[in-house]
């Protein structure tokens, strides 16, 4: 990577940084900030960076950063669609395309989900590939990270990886079969014509998964805009809640947040998840991904 543009790359990051203020993405400005926006070591906490690694790329030094180091800092740092391509192509990196794990957020979206403090959220795709969650939902649900190809998406793990089905009762399953598969086809019909996302994950999960072209053949078709579903935590045991969809306008994307359902101890669950801490729940969580 040429100096010049990795000096650029550290220019441009700094100036993102200092323009946001702290109290946007959840940190407390106390009397001591010495500086306008963002500390180093926020944004890199924010992306899940070592502040060494950050340090270095702002000072325009270092391994060239990753797609995913990439991804992670466009959100941190709050970047519009135009600012994050900028961001890739100062990396030496190509942008990647909508509707994978790296996919650009929309900053009030991000904005949005960063305020949801006390609700597990997380944003999702229309082929529910997860881009981001609050440290709640990795609580509740397990974090979602770290999968690629067409295992980004839950869709598809539901119909070929039996682990994938832990996270809601047995009687619930065909339930959900039959309302993801609706989504999916409400999502595929939205999208362009020259899309290469959607058609090739539909055609692999019709090769893999019998249930899934059975129930693709029905032609059913419904967006999932709500639910009410019982999801087991290996700590808390089940816990009954509603799923909201809050959507982006073109559709691709949307924030879901979870809510007790009236009339169940839901709601004393999810305060103990808060109470105990989304780090120690995650980590004793042995749960697949999912939505």
């Amino acid at each position: 990577m040429k100096s010049t543009k990795y000096a650029e790359l550290g220019a441009f990051l700094r100036s993102r940084r200092e323009r946001i203020k702290p109290d946007e993405v959840g940190f407390v400005t106390g009397p001591r900030r010495r500086v306008p926006g963002l500390r180093r070591d926020e944004v890199a906490q924010l992306a899940g960076a070592s502040v060494d690694y950050y340090n270095e790329l702002e000072r325009g030094a270092g391994s060239q950063p990753s797609e995913q180091m990439l991804a992670a800092l466009a959100r941190a740092l709050r970047l519009a669609a135009d600012e994050r391509d900028h961001l890739y192509h100062l990396a030496d990196r190509p942008v990647p395309r909508s509707g994978g794990p790296a996919s650009h957020v929309h900053p009030g979206m991000l904005d949005l989900l960063t305020r949801l403090t006390s609700t597990p959220a997380q944003v999702i795709t229309d082929l529910h590939v997860t881009l981001v969650q609050n440290p709640l939902a990795v609580a509740l649900l397990g974090d979602q990270s770290g999968f690629n190809g067409p295992e980004a998406s839950f869709v598809y793990r539901w119909f070929t990886d039996p682990r994938a089905r832990r996270l809601y009762p047995g009687e619930d399953h065909p339930a959900h079969s039959r309302g993801f598969v609706a989504d999916l086809r409400a999502a595929c019909a939205r999208r362009d014509a020259d899309d290469t996302e959607a058609g090739p994950l539909v055609s692999e999960l019709i090769r893999r998964s019998p249930e899934f072209a059975g129930i693709w053949a029905e032609h059913e078709v419904a967006v999932r805009r709500d639910d009410r579903k019982r999801i087991i935590h290996p700590t808390l045991g089940r816990v009954e809640v509603n799923c909201l969809n809050l959507f982006s306008e073109d559709g691709r994307q949307r924030l879901l947040w979870f809510t007790p359902a009236v009339g169940t101890e839901s709601a004393g669950k999810l305060d103990l998840l808060g109470a105990v801490g989304a780090q120690e729940l995650a980590g004793s969580a042995q749960l697949v991904p999912g939505r």
